[in-house]
């Protein structure tokens, strides 16, 4: 066929990703400033979000923040459209994990976890799309994981956690896509990055050639194609699994 786009570029768009200061978030922050976006990077540590941004260079703006507290929120969209003028891409990426017996956990632990895998998932995404709708067009993309799309038993809570981001994300798809806004899901399975405590570059390389891992630059890529497929396509769910992990 002729006359329809192929792909989009990210060039010179405005992306906010959380989560920016280690594993997925980092490795997204290095490959999408490859393509020329201009990023936004939220994180809790400064130190670490700092040294992201310097690494990067360009029109890289680092803004610590506490994304389960509304008015960081508020404070990391306010530096954004300072800065670029507007947002066109949330990468909701930021979380927390907890796995273990539910009889053995600590509830305010629970409560943490919920707080930032889904509560704040929420208000960033409440926030972001007055503008979206507004411009009749952006992207929104939600870390989830394979959890989202099966309970695993040996981690209930942050299980339900990603049930709950799947419920959400795919509601909001189907309320916002008349205004041509796109919403997905993003789903790895285990990941070799700081969230599992894996930080040790060779056993990341032990664990990837081994193909029981992904790497966070995997998830990266993944990330790309979904951000790139032309303006009439959403995808909607990507699940994607080491080759050996059993699930």
């Amino acid at each position: 066929m002729t006359g329809i786009a192929r792909s989009q570029s990210i060039a010179g768009k405005v992306m906010v990703v959380t989560g920016a200061s280690s594993g997925i978030g980092r490795a997204v922050a290095r490959r999408f400033a490859d393509e020329g976006a201009k990023l936004v990077l939220a994180a809790r540590s400064a130190d670490r979000l700092a040294a992201v941004a310097a690494e990067i260079g360009g029109d890289a703006l680092a803004v610590p923040a506490d994304i389960t507290r509304a008015e960081d929120i508020a404070r990391l969209y306010a530096a954004a459209r300072e800065r670029f003028g507007g947002i066109d891409i949330l990468f909701a990426n930021a979380g927390s994990y907890v796995s273990g017996d539910v009889v053995d956990g600590d509830p305010d632990e629970f409560d943490k976890i919920i707080a930032i895998n889904v509560n704040s998932v929420v208000r960033m995404v409440h926030a972001v799309l007055p503008e979206m709708i507004a411009r009749r067009s952006g992207d929104v993309i939600v870390t989830s994981s394979i959890s989202g799309h099966q309970a695993i038993h040996w981690e209930p809570v942050y299980s339900a956690t990603k049930h709950a981001v799947q419920s959400f994300v795919h509601g909001v798809r189907r309320q916002v896509s008349r205004h041509n806004v796109r919403v997905g899901a993003l789903a790895p399975g285990m990941v070799l990055n700081e969230l599992w405590g894996i930080d040790d570059p060779a056993e990341i390389e032990r664990r990837a050639a081994a193909h029981e891992g992904l790497v966070s630059e995997d998830v990266a890529e993944a990330l790309l194609f979904m951000l790139t497929r032309p303006p009439h396509v959403t995808i909607r769910d990507l699940v994607m699994l080491p080759q050996n992990q059993d699930l």
